[in-house]
């Protein structure tokens, strides 16, 4: 291991490094052959010689390879607390997992199949109406303040559920949270691709994924205490409430976008915020660039719908809606919710334990992500994820449509689950929702997050509302064949439509789509 002598810090490309000292290295080296010409006997000069000639003072490239790259620490703490909305969003989905029948029971509809899904599934309503309303009120008021006004239906949702003493209370509660998340989950990827600097975009990104993933997680683990205490699901709603009071708090600290900044004539607040988190010798260049996109795109600081349906923003706008249908027929929240099933058969009795497995094998897909995303780029890794997810789709079917021994066949359905699950998190999750911001432009970039996100609830909910049915009807063999053509499908429309956005600042993006350049 290296003894760090000198620390560097190197901004031209806003990277901060902690490397080695060269020239003390060499001076360490002088001082032994001169330490070693004191004593004056031939073999321990002899000896001094070899060593020297066996062990070359190393070059600046051997060195560069164990410098540590921390260009991206002064963005975290930003960007961890915009994430801690898909946190959220992550607890929201797992909170409702095995207390529902508790609920259910409490308030007066067990065995209402119709009230039970209406609980879990007004979510999604209040999610789609949250992410129309998400680009304009992000136009007017900037991401710090947009992220604080939305932790009050998240908070209040949350009190309102833990409160509920009957249906309305409950219906009431859930749609105030759907609506909070709706906002977020279209904020925190836009925000995190106009704050991070442009060679961590990617890494950072995929903190949306992450946070998600520790929400299941969380809200899984705490669950446990549901399957012996009926009333255990006031606590978990309760509990849901703080991440939003952090949330709102964490964010009057956090720094507002720049591009949002210079779009509304604050050019001096936001030369200080690219000097803080991009590094100072990035400052001219950055505001030199947003203002150039601005001149391009037009002076107004709100966009308008019908400017969706415009070159080049109608193209991004079918490639984010198209990714996000894609996404969701892809079979990722039918295999979620039939995996507990699976898991049953191999006698793994515990929905929460269960579900845990599946949590824990997404985290590890999104740390995988993180560290690939910069490295092989959007692109491959979207398109790589979807045939991951192919193959295990069609390992499942073989799994269940042909006569193989139980044991084998339930040790084949679990790993092509897990398999699946795990090449949807390395790509599809995180990639989906990060590249369509970095291919939006500046004026429109709120609305054409807003639109996909529309597309994906709707598609949520109808994958949700129809899986089981089609399960009954033509057999999970089939349905999950499907999921599977539609993951070769979606393969071949991330090779045709999308292109890489690795390395590339969102103004380079926006100006090479206006002018109609290639950026594959």
């Amino acid at each position: 291991m290296w003894v760090t002598n000198t620390v560097l810090l190197h901004h031209p490309n806003a990277l901060t490094r902690l490397t080695f000292s060269y020239p003390t290295r060499i001076a360490h080296s002088r001082k032994t052959s001169s330490f070693s010409r004191f004593f004056r006997s031939p073999k321990r000069k002899k000896r001094v010689t070899t060593l020297s000639t066996k062990k070359p003072v190393p070059s600046v490239e051997k060195l560069e390879k164990f410098s540590a790259d921390l260009g991206w620490l002064s963005a975290f703490p930003h960007v961890s607390v915009a994430s801690m909305a898909n946190f959220l969003f992550g607890y929201h989905i797992g909170v409702m997992n095995g207390p529902i029948v508790s609920i259910a029971r409490e308030l007066g509809f067990e065995g209402n199949s119709i009230l039970e899904g209406l609980v879990v599934s007004i979510f999604i309503a209040g999610a789609f109406i949250g992410s129309i309303v998400a680009g304009p009120l992000v136009d007017k008021f900037g991401y710090r303040r947009t992220f604080q006004i939305f932790t009050i239906p998240l908070i209040l949702g949350a009190l309102v559920s833990a409160q509920a003493h009957s249906l309305d209370e409950i219906l009431c509660g859930r749609f105030l949270v759907g609506l909070g998340i709706g906002v977020n989950t279209v904020l925190v990827p836009i925000y995190i691709s106009e704050v991070a600097p442009t060679k961590y975009r990617g890494s950072l990104g995929t903190l949306c994924q992450i946070g998600t993933c520790l929400g299941i997680i969380f809200s899984l683990l705490l669950g446990i205490p549901a399957e012996d205490d009926p009333h255990w699901w006031r606590t978990m709603l309760y509990v849901a409430s703080m991440p939003g009071f952090l949330l709102a708090l964490g964010m009057q600290f956090a720094v507002e976008s720049p591009r949002w900044l210079c779009k509304v004539g604050r050019l001096d607040d936001a030369k200080v915020v690219i000097r803080n988190i991009w590094g100072g010798s990035e400052v001219e260049k950055a505001v030199e660039d947003f203002q150039s996109v601005m001149k391009n795109s037009g002076s107004k600081l709100n966009s308008r719908w019908l400017e969706l349906l415009d070159k080049p923003h109608s193209r991004v706008a079918f490639i984010g809606g198209s990714l996000f249908v894609l996404q969701q027929f892809a079979g990722i929240n039918g295999v979620l919710y039939f995996s507990s099933l699976t898991f049953q058969n191999v006698g793994i009795t515990s929905g929460a334990q269960a579900s845990l497995y599946v949590g824990v094998t997404n985290f590890a897909g999104a740390l995988c992500a993180s560290y690939l995303i910069d490295k092989q780029g959007r692109k491959k890794l979207l398109i790589g994820s979807y045939l991951g997810m192919a193959v295990s789709m069609f390992l499942i079917v073989y799994s269940v449509g042909f006569p193989l021994d139980e044991d084998l066949s339930q040790s084949l359905s679990i790993l092509g689950t897990l398999m699946y699950i795990f090449s949807f998190a390395i790509g599809a999750g995180p990639v989906t929702g990060l590249i369509i911001p970095e291919l939006s432009s500046n004026r429109t970039r709120g609305k054409i997050m807003g639109f996909s996100f529309s597309v994906h609830w709707v598609s949520n909910f109808l994958v949700g509302l129809f899986f089981l049915d089609l399960v009954e009807k033509f057999g999970v063999g089939t349905v999950y064949a499907s999921f599977g053509s539609v993951s070769l499908l979606a393969a071949a429309f991330s090779h045709l439509f999308t292109v890489e956005t690795k390395g590339r600042s969102l103004e380079e993006i926006e100006l090479s789509l206006n002018s109609r350049d290639d950026l594959s």
